[in-house]
């Protein structure tokens, strides 16, 4: 243990797995520039703001799937590190710094986009308190190359980083973004399609297209995003025209809706639940838990039992995946008392809790139910306040990277650690595995470290994966161009238009 908040050696964490592909080639920037189509798009988001739109938190997801922000590069619809706002890259002979060359665009408020202002915006990024996820465990610096390229460096060798920049998180705006104490204004100072013009607290925003987008003018004249936690309610807004597009539609509203309306994508999304400190207790957990009933029952065939961590998005993962290692025997529950926490912006996880509570206490816990909007319960499960956490997470979401999903979520210094799993010797083990698929560059010995990693984090039960899930987002028939991401970083584009 070696935080003193993290007084449990480990937290249950049970998780949906979801995987999935780009439904169009519409996801690269589009070079008509003729602005047809023309109309706003009125988008009902599932998860509300919280801090307002800050790009060093998980707002910064809204900034890129509303098409707002952008790094240096972006993910395709492989997984792989593309250009964005740097058009090419090379790595140094030193094998710890890059070098980015740019290309010539402009911020949304008229700016240049200088090889200084990207070195800057980086910068700023690394002095974030609390740290973004994706720079868990690593020391990245940023200089300007002259005008047109920018160096960036890490503290240790890191072959991903063309993947890493690629996160919201490290997206770049205009030196006029930032002000004192780290904040950070997006409004009309990023450089994407659309320019965010007003934000209505965490309910609302307004977007207008930024002309002079250096990937062609976008064909909507603008959004209006509403944000919208409760899921049936976001699929009345679509099917009462309210709304051209809804994101994250409940399985139990997919029935009452036009066939044609429905969009079904596999993502790399899994769901899971937080810390016991009994070995033999989680063990006992993971033994109640069945898997099947949740995948047919709750997400009505939608899902199927997940096999691990890494799902059907990865599609290397199922041929290398091994029996997890040195699982602990299953001790008896004996009334043992244990509380429940799960949120209510995606529609289905409040119920797999209650059927989780009802396996649970079948095997002999007491299960306490806590059931909350995400952003009024996230401060608290990172703390340790709840036994077990259930969550839907995109593991390829911060980098597109499966070992720094590893050393963000399951190391006991990884910035998102919801299971809070800090046992030194299963620490050590995760982190050498972690550490060894870090050490090489090659595809195939990458993923087999990978598959390392999750069979000795599996033998914890520090992690319960549920079921590898598809997300469901309701489109209008006269809506064309939606990107249907499986990393969820991308919704909109310059060929989105109604």
């Amino acid at each position: 243990m070696r935080s003193p908040r993290r007084r449990l050696a480990a937290g249950l964490l049970l998780a949906p797995l979801l995987s999935g592909c780009f439904a169009s080639g519409d996801d690269a920037p589009s070079s008509d520039s003729s602005g047809s189509g023309g109309g706003r798009l009125r988008l009902a988001m599932a998860f509300t703001p919280t801090e307002n739109f800050s790009p060093y938190g998980q707002d910064a997801f809204h900034l890129s799937r509303l098409g707002v922000a952008e790094g240096l590069t972006r993910l395709d619809a492989n997984g792989t590190a593309v250009p964005a706002l740097a058009e090419s890259w090379s790595r140094d002979k030193s094998d710890r710094s890059w070098l980015f060359t740019l290309r010539d665009t402009r911020f949304q408020d008229g700016g240049e986009v200088t090889a200084q202002a990207v070195a800057s915006a980086l910068t700023h990024v690394t002095e974030a308190d609390p740290a973004p996820a994706v720079l868990s465990g690593v020391k990245l610096s940023a200089e300007a190359v002259g005008r047109d390229q920018v160096r960036v460096s890490t503290g240790a060798v890191d072959p991903v980083l063309p993947l890493r920049l690629s996160n919201p998180n490290l997206a770049v705006f205009s030196p006029k973004a930032y002000g004192k104490k780290g904040t950070v204004n997006p409004v009309g100072t990023a450089t994407g399609p659309f320019e965010l013009t007003k934000i209505s607290s965490d309910t609302a925003a307004t977007l207008d297209r930024f002309d002079d987008y250096w990937g062609g003018r976008a064909q909507a004249s603008g959004i209006d995003a509403k944000f919208i936690a409760d899921g049936t309610a976001r699929a009345n807004a679509l099917r009462t025209g309210e709304a051209d597009t809804a994101e994250a539609l409940p399985v139990a509203q997919v029935a009452s809706l036009d066939e044609d309306t429905v969009h079904e994508t596999n993502t790399a999304r899994n769901t899971r639940s937080g810390p016991f400190a009994d070995p033999g207790l989680r063990a006992a957990a993971r033994e109640a838990i069945d898997t099947s009933v949740i995948a047919k029952d709750v997400y009505e065939g939608r899902a199927e039992p997940a096999q691990g961590i890494y799902g059907p998005a990865l599609t290397w993962a199922a041929g290398k995946r091994t029996e997890p290692v040195g699982r602990a025997k299953a001790a008896s529950a004996d009334g043992r008392s244990i509380t429940l926490a799960t949120y209510t912006n995606r529609a289905e996880l409040p119920e797999v809790a209650q059927v989780l509570q009802q396996q649970l206490e079948k095997a002999g816990f007491k299960v306490k139910l806590r059931v909350r909007d995400y952003s009024r319960l996230e401060s608290d499960a990172l703390a340790g306040k709840f036994d077990a956490f259930l969550a839907s997470r995109n593991v390829l979401l911060d980098t597109g990277d499966p070992v720094s999903a590893l050393a963000s979520d399951y190391t006991c210094d990884g910035a998102y650690n919801l299971s809070l799993l800090c046992d030194k010797k299963v620490d050590a083990a995760v982190d050498a595995a972690v550490d060894a698929a870090q050490s090489v560059s090659g595809t195939a010995e990458r993923q087999d470290a990978v598959m390392t990693a999750e069979a000795t984090l599996l033998g914890t039960d520090a992690v319960v994966p549920l079921v590898h899930l598809k997300v469901v987002t309701g489109i209008g028939s006269s809506v064309r161009g939606m990107l249907l991401d499986p990393y969820e970083r991308s919704f909109v584009g310059t060929g989105t238009r109604r």
